[in-house]
């Protein structure tokens, strides 16, 4: 068994980590950028869907003030590492949605897919849904189709963080996934977009790539990331 698969060691890791990032995220310098779109939407109360990529994903709890946002879940994925995040996400204030985002062809990971959707728009009725749509399995920053048809069923809008800090750790995973360490420079960029009335969701798709990967390259020049 890999050790984080262990329930005892999954636990004190997933605590120690969301520790980390909590003293990270208060040491860290921030710069906002566009965060008025934001606020307007938390302002507003009920749904909106939260996309960044997924190497930016243990950054993404600090963009989110549980004092005046909206209350958000994040999507997780079914897989043994996703219980994992789930527990270090729930340290730090935000259930999981397990979903699933296997391609086409992958029974069980369609049927986790719809029940992850049916929650997801329950959800969308109360509060915020956040998650990367270029997880869990990639390409790196390359969006799906998940996303548009989620903002398309719900009619939510969607902000796009661009989430960044230098100095980082960069892991040697699929997207070179970002663990902040303290006491350096930070960004938060945001855009907003609303899925476009009898829009095709794959052009959509293609189109919200770009958007999302303009505020993630904004956020990294802020900060220096390479």
């Amino acid at each position: 068994m890999r050790p984080l698969h262990n329930p005892v060691i999954q636990a004190i890791l997933a605590w120690i980590i969301a520790m980390w990032l909590r003293f990270c995220f208060a040491t860290i310098r921030w710069t906002r950028e566009n965060e008025h779109l934001a606020e307007e939407v938390w302002a507003q109360g009920g749904g909106v869907l939260v996309a960044f990529w997924h190497c930016r994903g243990p950054l993404s709890a600090a963009s989110w003030p549980q004092d005046r946002a909206t209350p958000a879940k994040a999507l997780v994925s079914l897989s043994r590492d996703g219980q994992f995040m789930t527990r270090a996400i729930g340290h730090l204030g935000f259930p999981a949605i397990r979903g699933s985002s296997a391609k086409k062809g992958d029974g069980a990971g369609e049927r986790g897919g719809a029940i992850a959707v049916r929650e997801i728009l329950r959800q969308l009725k109360v509060g915020g849904v956040a998650l990367s749509p270029d997880g869990p399995r990639g390409p790196a920053n390359q969006m799906g189709q998940g996303l548009p048809v989620m903002a398309k069923l719900s009619g939510a809008p969607v902000l796009m963080l661009g989430i960044s800090c230098y100095p980082a750790f960069r892991l040697k995973t699929w997207d070179r996934n970002i663990i902040p360490r303290p006491f350096g420079r930070g960004a938060i960029v945001w855009d907003r977009v609303d899925y476009p009335k009898g829009a095709d969701p794959e052009q959509v798709a293609l189109d919200w790539t770009a958007r999302l990967n303009a505020v993630e390259a904004r956020a990294d020049a802020i900060t220096g990331l390479t």
